[in-house]
């Protein structure tokens, strides 16, 4: 049983190492590189970049949300072993992150696209800029729940586990 336990404790830290990076993966070839290449290609008109944005930062918000619901769930099981303080302040930072986008921000930018699409010039606003913001700083979440799970594994490692460790000649001592 010991075993068994063991093995379902890996497989969810290999869930909070895979699901953020992915998710970081998905974060940064759209939000940093898709969303402006596009309108650089030949005949891709202003309206068409909208249309085709509007459709994939829809989809990405699901793909994040989903991301998110899983790294939640994982990390508030209570045998994951994650720092409450981490697991508190880093996800809660990030759902309020997704939260703001997904209800308030991507509607406005949504309807502000919409009115673009239909020939009609919106006011200006910083609607844009701060979802960019809240991108940079889902950013720098991802990279810290991925660097602490990763500290969190080298900081777990028991005496069994010196001997493989390339760095500790145990033999020598």
């Amino acid at each position: 049983m010991k075993l068994l336990n063991e093995h379902y404790m890996f497989s969810r830290k290999k869930i909070l190492i895979v699901v953020p990076i992915l998710w970081l993966g998905f974060l940064l070839s759209i939000s940093f590189m898709e969303a402006w290449l596009k309108f650089q290609a030949v005949g891709i008109t202003q309206q068409i970049g909208l249309s085709i944005g509007k459709l994939i930062f829809g989809v990405l918000n699901k793909v994040e949300l989903f991301f998110f619901l899983v790294i939640a769930i994982v990390a508030f099981s209570q045998q994951h072993q994650m720092n409450k303080k981490i697991k508190r302040n880093v996800l809660l930072l990030l759902g309020t992150v997704l939260f703001l986008q997904t209800f308030y921000l991507l509607p406005i930018l949504d309807g502000r696209a919409d009115m673009i699409i239909n020939g009609e010039e919106p006011a200006v606003s910083y609607f844009h800029f701060y979802y960019v913001a809240l991108e940079v700083l889902k950013v720098i979440l991802l990279i810290n729940v991925i660097n602490k799970v990763l500290l969190e594994n080298e900081s777990s490692k028991t005496i069994y586990d010196l001997d493989t460790d390339p760095k500790i000649d145990v033999n020598n001592t």
